[in-house]
């Protein structure tokens, strides 16, 4: 009997190695590892922000290029940009800024 007692706790003590050693393994991964699923989890959020400034950015340059192509067009369109742009007039004018209040 005593041998099965020995058995017994041998295995018992290894099932608990093993079960210590899977743990220790999945903290390590979760937390501690240089591609841990923290780290991956912040750099999937950094990603999506960085891919809607992208979006953002793209918008803002096909924006621009239609800005500057409309200021290439003519000497109109050029006044028209310095008038409603940077409140230019000529000599002759006056400039009324009409400044609405949000309610």
């Amino acid at each position: 009997m005593d041998k099965k007692r020995i058995k017994g706790k041998v295995s018992k003590m290894l099932s608990y190695k093993y079960l210590i050693a899977i743990i220790l393994f999945l903290a390590w991964i979760v937390f501690f590892d240089e591609n841990s699923i923290v780290t991956h989890q912040q750099n999937k959020k950094r990603l999506q922000e960085l891919t809607l400034q992208k979006v953002y950015y793209n918008e803002r340059i096909e924006s621009d290029k239609q800005k500057l192509e409309d200021l290439k067009s003519g000497v109109e369109e050029l006044e028209k940009f310095a008038r409603e742009q940077y409140y230019m007039s000529k000599p002759d004018e006056d400039v009324f800024i009409v400044v609405e209040e949000e309610k």
